[in-house]
């Protein structure tokens, strides 16, 4: 469950193009809406769309949960988080967004997320503010996640 937190849907995210060079490029951008695809299609519940953006041989890294290896872990664990009565929305903090290149592989985006959960018949509730690690590959046009840091679960405001 704690690697599905790291990839939580947010709503109506737009680049923040106000504070770093990076964010007019054509990789920040690509980045940006591959993030925001990925996180609707998990907000959303969509599982096909989702799969589509990670690698086969995905590593999530996960400062309080260990190493997770593997798609096959991944969606098993978006699954299980779909079926249970409790909605988990992620937003990207404004401003906080770095896209890199990675010369003949593909990209590093470093972040800060928020999430907040919304409990059947309750209103939503921040849940915890946290950093994060993807580093994308791009194969043949398409951008997948191959690695995920997720970190600073015990330094971070926690609602």
């Amino acid at each position: 469950m704690l690697a599905i937190f790291s990839v939580i849907a947010g709503y109506a995210q737009k680049p923040d193009t106000s504070k770093s060079k990076n964010t007019k490029s054509d990789l920040y951008n690509e980045i940006f809406k591959a993030d925001s695809t990925l996180f609707n299609a998990s907000d959303n519940c969509d599982s096909g769309t989702y799969r589509k953006f990670f690698t086969d041989d995905l590593e999530f890294y996960h400062d309080l949960g260990g190493l997770s290896v593997g798609i096959k872990i991944e969606m098993q664990e978006f699954r299980e988080m779909c079926a249970r009565e409790t909605h988990i929305r992620r937003e990207l903090v404004k401003g906080s967004l770095e896209v890199y290149p990675i010369k003949n592989y593909g990209a590093i985006e470093i972040g800060i997320h928020r999430f907040f959960h919304t409990n059947k018949g309750q209103q939503e509730k921040p849940g915890g503010t946290y950093k994060f690690i993807h580093v994308w590959q791009k194969k043949d046009g398409q951008w997948k996640i191959s690695r995920v840091i997720s970190y600073g679960h015990e330094d971070m405001k926690n609602e």
